[in-house]
């Protein structure tokens, strides 16, 4: 397996409502649309909460973690190949425009380490 995360924030001046309205009704089609079948594509949408050591509630960094499981590294390549063609490519950003701060997007690959803490003493 090979996990992908991309960190998006709402472009400014648009609500938390509005923002996963609008993802989830229109941008994430380009996910359903062009991942391949046996991908896993998740949004995590975060909502800030209070410090709990001094109580202060600050705006986040990002409003979602994209999260994108592929086969493999290889399968992860081809997709990213079909989304840097320049129709699509310009499609997503015309779609980013209306719902992103584009300068805010960052992409990762995850290298994902478990503990099991039933076993820890």
């Amino acid at each position: 397996m090979f996990k992908t995360v991309c960190l998006l924030k709402r472009r400014p001046g648009m609500s938390m409502g509005d923002f996963k309205d609008y993802y989830e009704a229109h941008h994430k089609r380009f996910g359903d649309t062009y991942l391949p079948k046996g991908a896993r594509f998740m949004r995590r949408y975060l909502s800030p909460v209070a410090n709990p050591m001094t109580g202060e509630v600050v705006e986040l960094d990002y409003d979602v973690i994209t999260e994108t499981w592929f086969a493999s590294r290889a399968e992860w390549e081809a997709t990213m190949a079909v989304y840097a063609e320049p129709t699509l490519a310009a499609e997503i950003a015309l779609d980013e425009e209306k719902l992103f701060d584009r300068s805010k997007i960052n992409f990762c690959i995850v290298e994902e380490v478990e503990s099991d803490l039933a076993e820890i003493g």
